[in-house]
């Protein structure tokens, strides 16, 4: 029989309203002839009692005294308590079902405790089971290292595990269920004219996601195009089909799927703009700066080298051991606080000329200032004064997007 893995993420298990939900898209499954394999991550978010912030709340981190190893030890017990519940009320419902942790669901890792790798998944176990059980309910995010320590997989780590399992048992697809109704062309929040994607290319959603949409997380998406494996993003709680994502020459589902130039609208807040300024002797200043922040693990961005110094931006929570590192060089810099990336991104941009002169347009025409820009074969990026943020989103998408 062709397997399904369905993961169901904190918002879809966190009470039993919502695992009835969730419960329902697995028995729709098993009606279609599936043998299912569910991937869940902890249940709810932080404040509830199971959830992974809650559980590190227990430690005081991430001021706590314990190892990494540890850590990981604790993080993991959200996961398989939501699969023992999800295991439980599946059997309630008739639904024979077994729960695995993600060892024994055969997850190899490297020992990067909190930020573990993948490097085989074994699902021996999982084929097993599901001889004699309708379900195989895995605990996500989570795996164990070649001395048999519990490692953790980092953010996204649950979307992570769901697709690399969908690989390993070379799943028809996997589904990913969030409170979304699928990949939408910008935050609805933001944008009241957000629609939803019916399909996209692995490389349209692993940018998206890695601006700023955080509706699946970029490595499962790149594990999946590997693999080769379809991703649907569907919500627990409605039957809609979601977002399609896969590779372009085999489904057009959408009828603007082909000349599609842009796919979405992504942004990312709380951003602090960096420019070090250069005395005399830039080449130097480039390679201290870069250098040391490269060895405190502080990721920049937007950076633009010059005779005249280094221009970049950092997280704004890194931004007092950033400019701890830059003072201690005795450089002078100047900062620009609260501002936002906003991307347009899609694989039609490739080639086509006029597509910068739009979003330059479309920004100008609501006054908004761009302090950087910088570009690729699929995206344009713009750095904007966060208190510009909505207005830029919105007006990209109303440009790109809404006028057809």
């Amino acid at each position: 029989m062709t397997t399904l893995v369905q993961k169901f993420g904190g918002t879809s298990v966190r009470d039993s309203e919502s695992r009835e939900r969730a419960i329902q898209h697995v028995k729709d499954a098993l009606a279609e002839g599936y043998q299912v394999v569910v991937v869940v991550s902890a249940m709810g978010r932080e404040g509830d009692p199971y959830a992974t912030d809650s559980l590190l709340g227990l430690i005081d981190y991430p001021e706590t005294h314990i190892t990494k190893r540890e850590t990981d030890l604790l993080m993991s017990c959200g996961e398989t308590i939501s699969s023992v519940v999800m295991t439980h009320e599946l059997q309630q419902q008739g639904v024979t079902a077994t729960s695995l942790t993600g060892a024994r669901a055969g997850f190899l890792t490297t020992n990067d405790f909190s930020d573990a790798r993948i490097n085989k998944v074994d699902p021996t176990d999982i084929f097993k089971y599901l001889k004699t059980n309708d379900v195989v309910v895995v605990a996500g995010f989570q795996g164990q290292d070649e001395d048999g320590n519990v490692t953790t997989l980092g953010r996204g780590g649950s979307d992570t595990s769901a697709v690399a399992l969908g690989g390993a048992l070379q799943s028809e697809y996997v589904d990913i269920f969030t409170d979304v109704d699928g990949i939408k062309t910008a935050d609805p929040r933001i944008v009241e004219n957000a629609r939803t994607l019916q399909v996209m290319t692995y490389n349209e959603i692993v940018h998206l996601a890695y601006q700023g949409s955080k509706v699946i997380h970029p490595r499962a998406v790149e594990i999946a195009m590997q693999e080769k494996i379809p991703i649907r993003v569907r919500s627990t709680y409605s039957q809609d089909a979601g977002t399609l994502v896969t590779a372009k020459k085999d489904h057009t589902v959408d009828q603007g799927f082909k000349d599609r130039l842009v796919t979405g609208i992504a942004h990312v807040s709380g951003i602090t703009q960096i420019k070090v300024l250069s005395e005399e002797d830039p080449v130097t200043l480039h390679n201290d700066v870069l250098t040391a922040l490269a060895d405190a693990q502080i990721s920049v961005d937007f950076f633009n080298i010059s005779m005249d110094g280094i221009t970049f931006t950092v997280p704004t929570d890194r931004l007092t051991q950033t400019t701890t590192i830059i003072e201690a060089f005795e450089y002078r810099f100047q900062i620009v606080e609260k501002c936002a990336k906003v991307s347009t991104v899609g694989a039609g941009i490739q080639g086509v000329p006029g597509v910068a002169s739009k979003v330059v347009k479309a920004l100008t025409r609501y006054n908004i200032p761009i302090l950087q820009s910088a570009d690729s074969h699929t995206t344009i990026w713009v750095l904007v004064k966060e208190q510009d943020l909505e207005n830029a989103v919105n007006a990209l998408h109303q440009v790109f997007l809404e006028e057809r």
